[in-house]
């Protein structure tokens, strides 16, 4: 397999939605509004995970693009479990892709305690050879669950899957300690986005008055 030809439409995916999640966040701060969305990261799968997953799971190389949903995965990171919600709307609102289907892991935790919400997205790809349809992942999590998932991946890592038990079970209680940071910070939510705001403005105000070019 020519893994660059092959690789070279996910990167394409990752690099487009990349720009028009960051896109969306603009446009909340063009209008001085709370943007759901704190930050954007993506990445294609390294070739070495690809195939060690393929070997895990039991796929045929060639049924990897059907088979391997997360090749592209696009992480979307928020201040409040609310915005999650928000972004999911508006995900399901564009036609410029379509959802194959949507996994509700804050709802439904994982055993680990790991929460986000995950939705597959076949996404059209302009090629050279034609319209190519490509599945990703979305993941859409706040900064406390991305945090703990950082984590639990490294760990997971380091122990290739096997994480002894008594760093398991201080995870899931890191896990409910995170998720306990989220509903508290849910309850002064209003009280953050008016401070933001303000201090948006005063940034804006600042930046006209200092004109010029620099």
């Amino acid at each position: 397999m020519n893994w660059e030809t092959f690789l070279a439409p996910y990167i394409q995916v990752v690099e487009e939605l990349k720009v028009k999640l960051k896109g969306i966040r603009a446009q909340y701060e063009y209008e001085s509004k709370h943007s759901p969305i704190e930050f954007v990261t993506a990445r294609v799968k390294p070739i070495s995970s690809i195939i060690d997953k393929a070997k895990r799971k039991n796929i045929l190389l060639d049924k990897i693009e059907e088979e391997m949903q997360d090749i592209a995965g696009v992480r979307v990171v928020c201040q409040f479990v609310d915005d999650i919600y928000t972004i999911v709307t508006m995900l399901r609102e564009r036609n410029d892709f379509e959802i194959v289907e949507e996994k509700d892991y804050i709802e439904h935790k994982k055993e680990s305690g790991y929460r986000s919400y995950h939705m597959i997205i076949r996404y059209p790809v302009a090629t050279i050879k034609g319209e190519k349809q490509v599945i990703a992942e979305i993941q859409i999590r706040t900064l406390a669950m991305n945090f703990w998932a950082t984590n639990e991946h490294s760990l997971n890592y380091k122990y290739q899957g096997r994480i002894p038990s008594h760093i398991k079970s201080k995870l899931k209680r890191a896990a409910e300690a995170a998720f306990q940071l989220d509903e508290e910070m849910a309850m002064i939510k209003d009280e953050v986005q008016e401070a933001q705001r303000i201090f948006n403005q005063y940034k804006l105000t600042h930046k006209h008055k200092g004109g010029g070019s620099s």
